[in-house]
């Protein structure tokens, strides 16, 4: 905490002293990167959201895409091609402009398999070619992808995907200045490098204290940014960033209030909570005994009691969730499976079954956390249960974010049996969730999960048209995932907790994707 605030008051007196308008936000970690095309999580997005502008954009209403670099896009009538066109006055901020081709070569760093993009499958899993090209049996040539003109972007898809406009505004599909990436291939986001296109751009990032944004003045819609300064400050702590807020030294806090002080947030004005396409679930280790059993993993996901666990810990209108997607509404809606139903009886049955009656023989299993009051509470939660209903010891074990996130990356599946996880959909649309788990998705699936079924499955309802018939597809792959397989144990349906005073500020609004275009945020 007394560091925390330290990093505040050094933020605050080293502004400059010429009036300016500054908005300042309580960013839940430590990014690791500000390459958009390699960020991993929510902290790094919220940056690197203010200093790229992808094709398309978020409007800050809905999250619906809306132009960006591109000012129109149309699929062709065979449902395959797409076709970009980009607005004239799209420039770097080194006054570079931005070209087709500078898309192009974007996109074909991020399918590099040197560059190591965790959200790199977005593009081979809709790209012709570009799956092959990743995976070193094809040459950049053969992707389809090109530079029609200066202004003009064709692709062809690998079977009809109504999402793409869905997709443009996702850190994948980020368009980098590969002039200043070639030149400076290792630090081109420090900020003396630091060239970018969107209304932002990095003034200065000093680790575990700030990063500071100055306004782009060469963004094409520069006129329409009223803010002059962003200002993230790495509040990982919950009461920190709590305290902070109700001090004013955060105008923006992205991270819920602790437990102990929600009854009272939610009283205040500034209290913002909207539903969220997200969910909170661990994955189980499926490459390792005992998490190698489905009975096993089933008995451990029957013995919980999700009644209990929302009504103790998480207090702000969660939904339980036995499922990894939550329903969807739209033109062709999405109900997902029922998931397994919760029987103590029932889970020692099939622990027995497993040869494992009443716990005995079972190993200690490692659950792995990032730290953060909230997941500690509900890991020691589950733990109990585990040990109540299953005789089983459970050791949570709580990592610092950027540790946690390198465990995980780092191959470390013998490091853990059990792992928290979460998941906010950037697009409305089941393979938003259900692409986590095929077999090839090695950055996000750090349980292991590889299931050919699974895969054909996904393979077949990203082949079909928007309908029923796709909707109904995604239904057999998640319930083999959920019900089946049982490779993840998904726990609730997120909600969105932010702390904002809208009534001093406009421009910031609530939405089920909880992604916010900070160009939009002005002063009353």
């Amino acid at each position: 905490m007394k560091k925390l605030w330290l990093a505040v008051a050094a933020a605050l007196f080293a502004l400059p002293a010429f009036s300016q308008v500054t908005f300042t936000i309580g960013n839940s970690g430590e990014p690791e990167t500000l390459d958009p095309q390699l960020v991993y999580s929510l902290p790094e997005q919220r940056i690197t959201l203010a200093l790229f502008e992808n094709l398309l954009s978020y409007d800050a209403r809905s999250g619906d895409p809306q132009p960006g670099l591109a000012q129109s896009w149309a699929q062709g009538s065979d449902g395959l091609t797409w076709t970009i066109t980009l607005r004239e006055n799209a420039v770097w901020s080194d006054g570079t402009p931005i070209t087709a081709q500078t898309v192009v070569d974007s996109w074909l760093r991020t399918l590099d398999p040197d560059t190591g993009s965790p959200y790199v499958f977005l593009l081979t899993d809709l790209i012709k070619g570009a799956a092959e090209y990743n995976a070193g049996k094809a040459a950049q040539g053969d992707v389809a992808l090109k530079a029609l003109d200066d202004r003009t972007l064709q692709f062809t898809t690998v079977s009809p995907a109504p999402y793409v406009p869905d997709l443009l505004p996702q850190p994948a599909f980020s368009v980098v200045p590969m002039h200043v990436v070639r030149s400076h291939p290792k630090d081109w986001t420090d900020p003396r490098n630091f060239v970018g296109n969107g209304p932002f751009v990095l003034k200065e990032w000093k680790p575990q204290t700030r990063i500071v944004l100055q306004k782009n003045p060469r963004y094409w819609d520069g006129k329409d940014v009223k803010v002059d300064q962003l200002i993230y400050l790495p509040a990982e702590d919950l009461d920190a960033a709590y305290s902070m807020f109700l001090k004013g030294a955060i105008d923006w806090s992205t991270s819920p209030p602790p437990a102990d002080k929600l009854a009272e947030a939610k009283k205040r004005p500034d209290y913002v909570l909207s539903p969220v396409l997200g969910t909170y679930y661990y994955e189980f280790n499926t490459t390792k005994p005992p998490f190698n059993d489905p009975r096993v993993r089933k008995a451990f996901a029957m013995a919980v009691n999700r009644a209990d666990l929302l009504g103790k810990i998480t207090q702000a209108g969660q939904v339980a969730a036995f499922s990894l997607t939550p329903p969807l509404s739209g033109r062709f809606p999405y109900s997902p499976p029922q998931g397994v139903e919760e029987s103590a009886d029932k889970a020692r049955r099939l622990l027995a079954e497993a040869g494992f009656p009443g716990g005995k023989g079972f190993p200690k299993v490692r659950l792995l956390y990032n730290t953060n009051d909230q997941h500690k509470v509900v890991a020691e939660t589950l733990s109990g249960r585990w040990q109540q209903v299953l005789g089983i010891t459970v050791e949570p074990v709580a990592q610092e974010w950027g540790a946690f996130l390198q465990t995980k990356k780092s191959g470390g599946m013998g490091s853990f049996d059990l792992v928290r996880a979460g998941w906010a959909a950037d697009y409305r649309d089941p393979f938003a969730f259900l692409s986590l788990f095929s077999s090839d998705n090695k950055a996000l699936n750090d349980g292991g999960y590889a299931s050919s079924a699974y895969d054909l499955l996904l393979s077949k309802a990203n082949s079909l048209a928007d309908g029923a018939e796709r909707m109904k597809t995604f239904q057999s792959a998640e319930d083999l995932l959920v019900d089946q397989d049982l490779a993840i144990l998904p726990l609730y349906f997120y909600v969105s907790q932010n702390m904002v005073d809208l009534s001093k500020w406009v421009g910031w609004y609530p939405n089920v994707l909880d992604v916010h275009p900070l160009r939009d945020i002005y002063r009353k």
